[in-house]
């Protein structure tokens, strides 16, 4: 009786875990950068004083910051090297069939070229990317910023991979 509700509960865990939504958010404007997994974990990239960049993960109830920027020191070992197989490649189709898994929930581009002639010339195609893809702007303010909100899970991801 036990055992079959740990192996129930166990398998309820991986099938929850599959259906649980990934975010993936960048926001130049304020400075965001992050993937979260819901509930779960969740990595964000910070700007900061003594590195160009900090990266500060937050799994559960365990948090750490880090700087990838820096390596640590290591000691200089004698490795030998193993044979290594030959890696399997992904193919062009998987990988196109993996990104049409992912669904973007918000894509802003605010962009000003630094010239009035440049900036006139996009401005019809922004005008047309407007009317299907997504969010586009020229500006004649010297801003330039992107907003993306992507999302996805990964039942869906081995799925289009399988």
């Amino acid at each position: 009786m036990i055992l079959t509700a740990v192996i129930l509960f166990v398998v309820l865990l991986i099938l929850g875990l599959l259906f649980v939504p990934i975010q993936i958010y960048i926001d130049t404007d304020t400075s965001r950068y992050f993937v979260r997994v819901k509930g779960l974990a969740k990595v964000d990239l910070e700007p900061d004083e003594k590195e160009i960049v900090r990266v500060r993960m937050r799994i559960l109830f365990f948090e750490r910051s880090f700087y990838p920027i820096t390596k640590p020191p290591k000691p200089k070992e004698n490795v030998v090297r193993q044979k290594t197989r030959p890696k399997k490649r992904l193919k062009f189709r998987k990988i196109a069939r993996l990104i049409k898994t992912f669904e973007i929930r918000r894509f802003v581009v605010e962009m000003d070229t630094g010239d009035y002639v440049a900036n006139a010339k996009m401005y019809p195609l922004f005008v047309l990317l407007n009317q299907f893809v997504g969010n586009f702007h020229i500006n004649f303010q010297d801003r330039n910023r992107l907003l993306m909100d992507v999302r996805n899970r990964p039942i869906r991801m081995i799925r289009s991979i399988v």
